[in-house]
């Protein structure tokens, strides 16, 4: 092998979607997420220079592959490509099927990562037959063992994730071996629960691909932020807040924002000044500002690039996000609540 063969970054997607009868009502706001999940992916190969390739697979009580492992580009829009149909949902045996495909494709030249996300509204109830067998575990029970032994066996450089529409599906994903932190809960039958879903992907699409530069080429924390970002970003992307503009406090015990802050002499709360550190999955509204701290130094940095650095350009929703794990910096998202939870063992910051 020549020494100077340039090892460029090849990215393999997989789309699964649903297209079983619940779907009907849902498929114009599937589009959307979709095709912003796409464009996110699009933009961010562009600026990071990277060959980003899809491949879309459709189910109800069958699984269909639209695309195959075709250039992001170059993919139209879902409108064109997805179809509802009267069947019941084999979403097992989807997420099987597309991952053993994307196992066939030759990873000998460049540096290849794999990321399947699968999109769905209901459980799974159609895996291995063409009627519906709600949950019989006569016929799920080898489907689930099949599942749970591939995702448990996935190498280091392929991702798993799923949207799922509510916290008891999130624990059957569990089940199957999706990882926790690649789990995300979208609300079809809102508005706002599709602009929620589209912030959530296009973030994810972003994180995926700037923790290719990092090295990291598969990660169980895909919808978390700010793991995928150094100081060095922060420091040329962001404004510095001045040290006598704000303060940082530790919370010890969980306790309500506004009281936390009169308990403290020299500050007083007001709405719109205080900062939550972020930890476990919130909704970040896109009017709430937010800061990135150094944990060395103390050191804070906001301002109109910052949402872009942490979710990515063109995000311009809400998106349901949690704090990656970053060893050099911390996120803080603005509240304005007055009875906001603060969580045992973080900090708030406070502009003064």
């Amino acid at each position: 092998m020549s020494a100077n063969r340039i090892q460029h970054k090849v990215n393999h997607v997989a789309l699964v979607v649903d297209a079983s009868g619940s779907m009907y009502q849902h498929q114009g706001q599937l589009i959307r997420v979709v095709d912003e999940f796409v464009a996110g992916l699009k933009a961010e190969s562009d600026s990071l220079g990277h060959e980003t390739r899809i491949s879309l697979y459709s189910f109800d009580h069958r699984v269909e592959n639209l695309v195959w492992d075709m250039d992001v580009k170059h993919l139209p829009s879902m409108r064109g490509l997805y179809k509802v149909n009267n069947g019941a949902t084999a979403l097992i045996e989807a997420s099987l099927k597309s991952l053993d495909d994307l196992g066939h494709i030759w990873e000998e030249y460049g540096e290849h990562s794999f990321l399947q996300i699968v999109v769905t509204d209901g459980e799974e109830n159609a895996s291995g037959g063409d009627r519906r067998h709600d949950g019989d575990m006569t016929i799920l029970g080898p489907w689930l063992d099949r599942i749970t032994a591939k995702m448990n066996g996935l190498p280091g450089h392929w991702t798993s994730a799923i949207l799922v529409p509510n916290s008891l599906a999130k624990r059957t994903a569990q089940n199957y071996g999706f990882p926790a932190g690649n789990i995300a809960i979208w609300d079809a039958d809102s508005q706002k629960g599709v602009e929620d879903a589209i912030g959530t992907v296009r973030a994810a699409a972003t994180s995926f691909l700037r923790g290719r530069e990092q090295g990291v080429r598969g990660t169980k924390n895909l919808f978390a932020v700010g793991q995928d970002i150094s100081v060095d970003d922060v420091r040329a992307t962001l404004e510095p807040v001045a040290a006598d503009k704000y303060r940082l406090l530790k919370v010890d015990k969980e306790t309500e924002i506004r009281a936390f802050v009169d308990s403290h002499p020299g500050v007083t709360y007001e709405r719109g000044s205080c900062y939550y550190q972020l930890g476990t999955r919130v909704q970040v509204q896109p009017d709430k500002e937010v800061i990135v701290v150094e944990k060395d130094t103390d050191r804070a940095y906001t301002g109109e690039a910052a949402r872009n650095l942490l979710f990515g350009a063109g995000v311009r929703g809400t998106v349901s996000v949690k704090a990656g794990n970053n060893p050099k910096l911390e996120v803080y998202v603005q509240s304005r609540s007055v009875n906001r939870k603060l969580k045992a063992d973080t900090r708030l910051l406070i502009m003064l």
